[in-house]
Formats: C-alpha cells, structure tokens, sequence
C-alpha cells in the first residue's frame, strides 16, 4: 500500500465563519499532512492582508517550504462595513467604496493566485486521480445572466470581476499544469457577519451555517473534474452560468 501522499491544505481568510470551518474541517479529515491557515487578524507567520502584496508573497513563500498545497482555498468577501452597505440605488455609488469593494473582492484573490498557483504541483506522488484545486468563494449575484433583481452595484460588479478572473485563472494555469483545477464557488447563504444583516428574506432551510456550508463546499471539491475548472459552482456542485 502507497503512502499518504505529503501535501498541504491553505486557507485565505481563517479568521472568518466560513474560513474557520474550512480551516477546522480539514484538520478534523487529517488528509493533509499541513493545513495552513491565513487571515488580515492573525499576527506573525499567519499573516496575510489582501490589501497588502508583500503579506501574500511572504504566506506563499512559507507554504512553499512545502510540503506542496494541492488546495488553496480563497474565503474571503466585503459585502458591508461601517456606513457602508449594499447600494440600492445609482445615487449611492461612492468611488472609494467600489474601489475597496474591488480591491478585497476581485484584485486581493488575483493577487492570491498570482503567488500560489505557481506553488501547486504538477505530479503528486501517491495521489492518484487526486489533482491540485485554486479555489475562490464568489458569490450567485456575482452572475450577470442571473441578475433580475439589480442593486448591490458594487458587490455584484466585483464578484462578477472575480468569476471573469476565475475563467482567466484556470486558461493560464492549464498551460502550466493541466493537472489543476481553478474554480469560482458559490456557498449560499451563510450565517456569518457578512450575511447576518440581510437575512430576512432568506427561505428557510437556505441559510447554512459556516460548518455546514463548508462542509458542503468540500464535498463539491472533492467531486471536480477537470472540465469544471473556470466555472462558478454552488453549494451542490451545479454550474451558475456567468
């Protein structure tokens, strides 16, 4: 019998509910011999601020002290913060808000990819069908075919920015490593700060908790294929076109 193949699991934005369930769910499943965890709030070699490339390239560069990641895990969004919150209407657009709803959004997980695709292996030893996956938690209303209800200008147009990344992401990498998966993945409703203050309209039994929607989110991980790689995907595996 083959041993374990010594690879390592990354998680971008531990510190957040769905972050921490992925974190704490992938050391619980022990398939992996490290699982690093990353977060703008955790301090000395946990440190990784979006807004700040040099913390990325520095994460990257301690992960690259391998064993090598064959999953990296982008669970991180803004949605509201402070006075700021969704927009309803073209009047509250306000520059500096769509700028750091881009920069959080779209620009910090293609900084992320910048730094740790290149970390992914080519060959995992002992693996077998097993591949390496890049994959960054997007968003339903990030789609612009789906898009019936309008407002949330700057959230949707952002994710929207991350899913076309996403498409980007996975052309480049399979020329570099056809065995990589890249993915754009959806997880519903969360019961998390970010969701919490629009929750009311959720139906019920759609609003998850952050183990549950991890969990599940795993589990559609677990299940892609190569010709998924560059869609969006939700919590069950089903492509949301873009």
């Amino acid at each position: 019998m083959s041993a374990a193949p010594r690879t390592s699991a990354v998680v971008i934005g531990a510190s957040g509910g769905i972050g921490g369930a992925f974190e704490a769910a992938l050391i619980e499943e022990g398939a992996f011999e490290v699982v690093h965890g990353f977060a703008r709030s955790h301090s000395g070699a946990g440190h990784l601020d979006l807004l700040d490339e040099a913390s990325i390239a520095a994460a990257a560069g301690r992960v690259a002290e391998g064993p090598p990641p064959s999953l990296v895990i982008v669970a991180t969004g803004l949605l509201h913060c402070g006075d700021h919150g969704p927009e309803k209407a073209l009047r509250d657009l306000d520059p500096a808000w769509l700028a750091q709803l881009y920069a959080v959004n779209a620009i910090g997980p293609a900084l992320v990819a910048k730094h740790f695709l290149p970390l992914l292996p080519k060959t995992i030893p002992g693996a077998g069908a097993v591949r390496p996956v890049f994959a960054a938690l997007s968003a339903r209303v990030g789609s612009i075919s789906d898009n019936r209800l309008g407002g949330w200008h700057g959230y949707r147009a952002s994710k929207a920015a991350l899913n076309m990344l996403v498409r980007n992401l996975a052309i480049e990498e399979r020329r570099r490593n056809d065995r990589a998966i890249v993915v754009a993945l959806h997880p519903g409703t969360v019961d998390t700060a970010l969701s919490r203050p629009f929750q009311g309209n959720v139906q019920p039994g759609k609003l998850f908790d952050a183990e549950r929607a991890a969990l599940q989110l795993l589990d559609v991980i677990e299940e892609l294929k190569l010709a998924d790689s560059g869609k969006l995907l939700d919590y069950e595996g089903k492509e949301i076109p873009f």
